[in-house]
């Protein structure tokens, strides 16, 4: 199973539509156009079928994260409410 196919994949078991899935890396501060996207939904023989690559496919599952979860707590912020 290639990147190109994990990425299609939770595209449809989380509905997302591409504005979604830009807003997302946009958490990771990873920056992509619509159109960049799309080519990574196209089949292996379109002439601008492009490969996902590692890097997109890590930035898009932390920014998936993120944006289920909400961001995570400053750490600074864990040591002054804590008892002990």
């Amino acid at each position: 199973m290639t990147n190109n196919d994990i990425l299609k994949k939770l595209r449809v078991a989380l509905k997302l539509r591409d504005d979604e899935i830009v807003k997302i890396l946009e958490l990771v501060d990873f920056r992509i156009s619509k159109s960049e996207l799309g080519a990574f939904f196209r089949r292996e023989d379109h002439p601008k079928y492009m490969e996902c690559g590692d890097q997109i496919l890590r930035n898009f599952l932390n920014g998936l994260v993120i944006h289920l979860r909400g961001p995570m707590p400053d750490k600074k912020e864990n040591k002054k409410g804590a008892t002990k």
